[in-house]
């Protein structure tokens, strides 16, 4: 159950054997199906998912019911609705899983006990964090530079898996373009 977990942390930092399984026993596992709600807006988040199976999805719906896609997590990766989780304080975004997953999740108040107890947990939390801020300001920046095809091959490069596991209605909101304008431009790869 917590193997893509413990190579995640092997990877990331020196733990030890009995550190990486301290860490793990606060993760839980959590099976969903298929575009199920882990957040609703307005709800605070309690909890940090691991994917070992699946897809998290985080988005927003504006006033005329539109969803943009503002972040997805695959295997091997963390996903949260970090600035509520952080705050603790209600969330303006939703998070689903888009396929039937397997997620490991941990309480947000273990999360942080094993943050401040573990230096090399916090150490992992720092990585995830900054990863995070990086490929969004890449994203951010340049996106607005990038004409609709740019952004596809940015995405191919980025997140090669991206276009194959996402629906292109979720794939076109994250990349800013209409479902038909990116269903023409991938016909054209």
């Amino acid at each position: 159950m917590h193997t893509l977990l413990k190579t995640f942390l092997k990877n990331r930092t020196q733990l030890t054997e009995d550190s990486i399984e301290f860490i793990c026993s606060h993760f839980t596992l959590r099976k969903t199906r298929r575009n199920q709600i882990l957040l609703h807006y307005g709800e605070t988040c309690q909890h940090y998912y691991f994917v070992n199976k699946g897809c998290l999805r985080l988005y927003t719906i504006n006033k005329d019911g539109l969803e943009t896609s503002r972040f997805f997590a695959f295997e091997g990766g963390f996903g949260t609705a970090l600035p509520s989780f952080i705050e603790h304080s209600p969330a303006f975004e939703y998070l689903q899983t888009i396929e039937a997953s397997e997620l490991l999740q941990i309480s947000r108040a273990d999360f942080y006990t094993l943050v401040d107890t573990i230096p090399q947990f916090g150490l992992i939390y720092r990585q995830i964090l900054e990863l995070g801020f990086i490929t969004a300001q890449k994203r951010i920046y340049g996106f607005q530079g990038f004409d609709a095809l740019e952004k596809i091959r940015w995405v191919i490069q980025h997140q090669p898996d991206f276009l194959r596991r996402v629906s292109n209605k979720m794939a076109a909101s994250y990349l800013g373009l209409s479902p038909s304008t990116l269903s023409r431009l991938k016909a054209k790869l």
